[in-house]
């Protein structure tokens, strides 16, 4: 992309870095939201060149790490019927659910498709009358509006053919979530920039207001990150906690109007269960009345299905900032990434994943 070196120029990075550590009087836990963050972090060695002033715990924004396990089986239960071409993106076919997960049910004759938009998966539908075709529709604000537009474009289609498995979550909830628990460690968070270019802040700074923690909005290439560190850094030291835009190349205050509107029209909030972390209120998106035709969950019969989660995983602890990925038991012996226990160690946004790829095997004591 034109003129990205320069949000990854050394020089200005370790100018940075040295500012931040003049700046600190204490090491200060930082939790970034967003699970490309934290790769950009670990990859780029952010979180050991500011090792002694920050510690970086790594929150649960990675959307395929926290869709949970009950939503997986409901995938994979759908995937394997003979009447069905299910779509989904590449990063969800190797999320383990209780038994197996969607490559395995590929392997097995199911139709299981890589698509690379929802509107590929309304293609597939309009091109197979004879099957019904579902997507798999995960994540957070980020890909909501495109996955809100599949099925608008379906219902203008009049494609009954066509529904979504539907798992989306919101970020200010998990949050509200992380900062009411009572072994809370974070003193600052860094606001995922994608989220805020479709949302905004303004959901951000009641919950600045709220707990009195600083929320600074940053990108995900180092210089991104450090000066959003920066200014989280500034806050917590001069004890006046606010909301920042550090990213207002991309980000502004309203956020995009016509795709607020548009998740406005298609979903509706709900509680949601997070993978790990369990049930946060009012956390997610289904489906709205208008387009309840197009909810798989009810289609084919599997929104009541409940299972268990692992009791060897640990992510739900790593996601939400109580474990470094490398401090659980499991990470590098019987969780890898050809063995995964969890989805954090197979996303393509997780922390586990992350950990295991940048070589950060050693176990870690917390600060």
């Amino acid at each position: 992309m034109k003129y990205l070196d320069e949000f990854r120029d050394p020089v200005a990075a370790h100018a940075l870095v040295s500012d931040i550590k003049r700046r600190v009087t204490k090491t200060w836990t930082i939790m970034e939201v967003c699970g490309g963050q934290t790769h950009s972090i670990i990859r780029n060695g952010i979180d050991q060149l500011l090792d002694g002033a920050v510690e970086f715990i790594h929150g649960p924004g990675c959307p395929v790490c926290v869709t949970p396990l009950e939503t997986i089986d409901r995938a994979l239960q759908i995937a394997a019927r003979d009447d069905v071409i299910f779509c989904s993106f590449g990063d969800m076919l190797r999320v383990p659910g209780s038994s197996q997960d969607l490559f395995s049910v590929r392997a097995r004759g199911g139709d299981v498709r890589i698509v690379y938009s929802p509107l590929d998966a309304t293609r597939v539908a309009a091109d197979n009358p004879d099957k019904q075709v579902v997507f798999f529709g995960v994540g957070f604000e980020t890909t909501a509006p495109a996955n809100a537009m599949a099925v608008v474009h379906a219902q203008r289609l009049g494609l009954t053919n066509f529904s979504m498995l539907v798992s989306h979550v919101l970020v200010p909830p998990a949050i509200t979530a992380i900062l009411s628990s009572p072994t809370n460690r974070v003193e600052a968070f860094l606001a995922a920039g994608h989220v805020c270019t479709v949302m905004g802040t303004g959901e951000y700074g009641p919950l600045v207001d709220q707990f009195g923690v600083p929320i600074v909005v940053t990108g995900f290439e180092p210089l991104d990150l450090l000066e959003g560190v920066r200014q989280a850094v500034d806050l917590l030291e001069a004890g006046t906690p606010q909301l920042r835009n550090a990213y207002p190349r991309a980000v502004t205050a309203a956020g995009n109007a016509v795709a607020q509107q548009t998740l406005a029209d298609v979903f509706v909030p709900t509680d949601r269960q997070w993978r790990g972390i369990g049930m946060i209120p009012k956390s997610g998106w289904t489906l709205s009345p208008r387009y309840a035709q197009f909810d798989a969950e009810l289609k084919f019969g599997v929104a009541e299905l409940r299972v268990s989660e692992s009791t060897e995983c640990r992510s739900g602890e790593v996601l939400q900032g109580l474990l470094k990925p490398n401090e659980c038991p499991a990470f590098g012996k019987s969780c890898t990434p050809r063995t995964p226990l969890g989805a954090t160690m197979v996303s393509s946004e997780g922390a586990c994943a992350a950990y295991y790829q940048f070589r950060r095997l050693e176990a870690a004591a917390h600060a």
